[in-house]
Parts: structure tokens; C-alpha cells; sequence
């Protein structure tokens, strides 16, 4: 016996990915539902060797349906998942809505999957964001080993973050700088994408961090622990999939970098790739499709007592969004629901 799933926003970037991930994983799926909005509806979209049509969101009545993977957004969001909530169908929410309410628990599987306990406050369940979701898988075994004091990260975010529009901005703007009469000023973006960064990600508040920066602090606090300061400057490159982060680690107590290295290797859902040579490390290129989150550059930092240095890569439509979704799912079907 499996469950009854609905994936919300099947025809965008994430939800196409969580369809994949669904039937990759074999995800135990009795009956499964694509919805998109009425302008994407009766759109295809593929479930392993299958071909759903979508059905309008707006009208899905959630009543009998066992689990909702939410990526519509967090207008969308606030819209229908409290309505598929109220109706008995578990949410796991991709968009921002959910993330720092008290009653909804922030999960990445590998950190706290204990916290999926405590979906039943709202029925839903939040995915946190994706360049926090990696960082984090990263730090608790390091966490649990030494006690993290701060943590000071650089994020290098690709475009599919931004969703289609910025991948699309990408493509058209790399073709313009060779096709004359091609050129194309920034839409998605602040500024040029192509063949530059932007040191700009989401609104800036009032203490100058940006909105994304603010998330990765708020985010690793609620997931991992309260107690650690995190300080992030986050940065859009001309990468179309995969986020890599420079990550700096300050430790209570010491910890020699080929520990680190060793408790990393055995870490779940982390593949350590560290060679000191020309190559010895992964890029994102290289991570694109897979699951893991790779870790590379291990060093220790000599100017404080207890540092380390490292370099996280990671699929942010996976690991950042789809995947994590997708394991949250399994956590909550093998704690609580227990079917399949």
C-alpha cells in the first residue's frame, strides 16, 4: 500500500525535478496528481516512464490525498496549502511562506528529521532554502563533533535559483554578447548575469544584508542550533544549475582537518571529493543530477584557534529544493504515516 501525492507547480524548474526524484526513488506512489495553474493546465509533464496531464490547482479538491509537494510559490502557497492542509493532505512547502513560523517545522532530513513530528500543529511541513539546505547537511556532523561557534559563508548561486526567467536571461544574454542585434538588457536581474556576478540576492533590509542573506542566518539557526552566529554574503554567478559556498567554520573546541575530512566521509548524504592537485575538487557542473552534497578544500584556518575551511557544491533544484522535499516525504512516511 503507497500513498496518494500531489505535486503543486509540475511544470515549473523544482517541480518537474520533484516528479524525477519521486520515481528515481521509487517513492512507494499508488496515485500521483500534476497541478499547475489554469494557463499551464492540461500541460505534460513526466512521472518515470509515464505522462500526466496537468489539473488546475485552483479547483483540486485535496480531500483523500496523503502528501502535497508544494513549488508554486509563497503567493500560490498561502492560497492552497492551508486548504489541502485543513483537507488531510500533509504539505511540504518549497516556497519562503512557511519557513520561520513557530508551529511549522523547517527540515532537512539529514539534520533533524526528527522535527517532521511536529507537522501535525498546521499539517504542513517546511523545505528550507537551498543554499541553507546544503550548508547545513555540511555543518551538523561537524556540529556534533566540535560545537560550531560562527560560521561565515560566500555563497555562489547559479541562475535556476531565480527560476526560468533567470535561466532564460542567462542563455539570451551569453548569445547576445556574440550575435549582433541580439544584445539583452537585465530583466530578472539587477544587473548583467552574463559573463559577471551580482553581489545581490532577494530585497535588501535595513541592515544591509540582503533578504537570502538574513535566510541563511535565520534558517541554520532553526535547523541546527540557536546558539550559532552565522554572517553570509550571497552572490548570484552566470552558472545555470548548482550553488557553491566558500565556508568558513569556527569550533568551540579543535578539530584537525583530516578528522573533519573523515567524519565528513561518513556523513550522510555528503561525498567528499579533496585533492590537493589540479582537479582535486568539484565544481558545479560536475554536481548537476546528483544527489549529493559535495564537499571539497577541507583546510584548517590558522588565523583563529579552532577553524576550518571548506568549499560545499550541490544541484540547488535537487538538494535545495525537489530532493529535500522528496525526503522529507520518506521521513514523514517512515515516522508517521507508515504505508508503503
Amino acid at each position: 500500500m503507497g500513498y496518494r501525492v500531489v505535486v503543486a507547480g509540475a511544470t515549473g524548474n523544482v517541480g518537474r525535478e520533484m516528479l524525477n526524484i519521486l520515481a528515481e526513488r521509487e517513492f512507494p506512489v499508488d496515485e500521483i496528481v500534476a497541478l499547475a495553474s489554469r494557463k499551464s493546465l492540461g500541460s505534460e509533464c513526466s512521472f518515470g516512464d509515464r505522462t500526466l496531464k496537468t489539473k488546475d490547482l485552483d479547483t483540486f479538491d485535496f480531500t483523500g490525498w496523503d502528501i502535497a509537494l508544494f513549488a508554486v510559490g509563497s503567493e500560490a502557497t498561502a492560497i492552497y496549502a492551508p486548504r489541502a492542509a485543513k483537507a488531510g493532505c500533509v504539505v511540504i512547502d518549497n516556497s519562503s511562506l512557511y519557513r520561520y513560523d513557530p508551529d511549522v517545522p523547517l527540515v532537512v532530513p539529514e539534520v533533524n528529521p526528527e522535527a517532521v513530528l511536529g507537522y501535525s500543529k498546521k499539517n504542513i511541513i517546511a523545505n528550507p532554502n537551498c543554499s541553507t539546505a546544503q550548508m547545513v547537511v555540511a555543518l551538523k556532523p561537524l556540529h556534533d563533533r566540535a560545537t560550531i561557534k560562527r560560521v561565515v559563508v560566500s555563497t555562489y548561486q547559479s541562475v535556476s535559483g531565480a527560476g526560468k526567467e533567470g535561466m532564460d536571461e542567462l542563455w539570451d544574454q551569453t548569445k547576445g554578447m556574440y550575435v549582433p542585434g541580439q544584445e539583452r538588457a537585465p530583466k530578472k536581474f539587477t544587473k548583467q548575469i552574463a559573463f559577471n556576478v551580482i553581489p545581490h540576492i532577494d530585497k535588501f533590509l535595513d541592515s544591509g544584508e540582503t533578504k537570502e542573506e538574513w535566510k541563511m542566518v535565520a534558517e541554520t539557526k532553526k535547523i541546527l542550533d540557536t546558539r550559532i552566529k552565522v554572517t553570509a554574503t550571497c552572490v548570484r554567478v552566470p552558472v545555470f544549475v548548482g550553488h557553491s559556498e566558500a565556508i568558513n567554520i569556527e569550533f568551540e573546541n579543535f578539530l584537525d582537518e583530516d578528522e573533519a575530512r573523515d567524519i565528513l566521509r561518513e556523513a550522510p548524504g555528503v561525498m567528499v571529493i579533496d585533492k590537493r592537485e589540479d582537479g582535486g575538487y568539484v565544481t558545479p557542473v560536475e554536481c548537476v543530477g546528483d544527489y549529493a552534497t559535495f564537499i571539497s578544500r577541507i583546510r584548517q584556518d590558522s588565523t583563529i584557534d579552532n577553524g576550518i575551511n571548506l568549499w560545499c557544491v550541490s544541484d540547488n533544484l535537487r538538494k535545495g529544493a525537489a530532493l529535500n522535499a522528496v525526503q522529507i516525504a520518506e521521513t514523514l512516511g517512515n515516522r508517521v504515516l507508515k504505508k508503503g
